[in-house]
């Protein structure tokens, strides 16, 4: 068998035992002393403010939590619904003036029908980004489906929009699809007239 000063855990028994006997006497006598008493009131202390705090912290994330999903909770129906709104609108892009005066009727339907579409977006705040020609590209509100060398254009421009974009809330929803100039060439000034010399 081992001597007992090999191992080292040994060493200070009589010190952890004259410990223990201590408490034992002080957990008999109830008392603490000031110092014992200061330092379980700081850690109580300690706790509650934590306590508090974490309650606080969960009841702003709860909150932040229901504004979101009260906004942002219609965002895969609207994304779904965006291709209707699409469709319609391809749909009254083709009606030409004989087609209005044979189906009128039909016609104002299918405007009603948009525009009833667009208010409901708009009451759940889902907004059309319709950018016009010669704006410029912003690759937060717009997706370049091509780019093209178009005369009179500065690089970046867009030349072409497909489909407007829509955001919900201050997310974006879907991209406007667009096409961009890629003309690298100063846009040519006019020419003079000789009225003009």
């Amino acid at each position: 068998m081992a001597d007992d000063k090999d191992q080292p855990f040994l060493d200070d028994i009589d010190a952890l035992e004259a410990e223990i006997e201590a408490d034992e006497v002080a957990d008999e006598d109830g008392l603490l002393t000031p110092e014992d008493m200061q330092a379980e009131i700081d850690a109580l202390k300690d706790r509650l403010i934590r306590a508090l705090a974490e309650g606080e912290n969960i009841r702003k994330r709860a909150e932040r939590d229901r504004r979101d999903a009260e906004m942002y909770g219609g965002t895969k129906l609207a994304r779904d619904l965006l291709s209707v709104h699409d469709n319609l609108s391809r749909a009254l892009e083709t009606i030409d003036d004989s087609l209005r005066e044979q189906a009128g009727g039909l016609v104002e339907g299918l405007e009603l029908t948009q525009r009833e579409l667009l208010s409901v977006f708009e009451r759940h705040r889902v907004v059309m980004v319709a950018p016009e020609i010669g704006d410029r590209f912003d690759a937060k509100l717009h997706q370049a489906m091509f780019e093209a060398p178009v005369p009179n254009t500065q690089k970046g421009s867009i030349i072409q929009v497909m489909a407007p974009g829509f955001t919900i809330g201050d997310r974006l929803l879907r991209a406007a699809h667009v096409g961009v100039s890629s003309n690298t060439a100063p846009a040519a000034e006019p020419k003079k007239t000789d009225a003009e010399t």
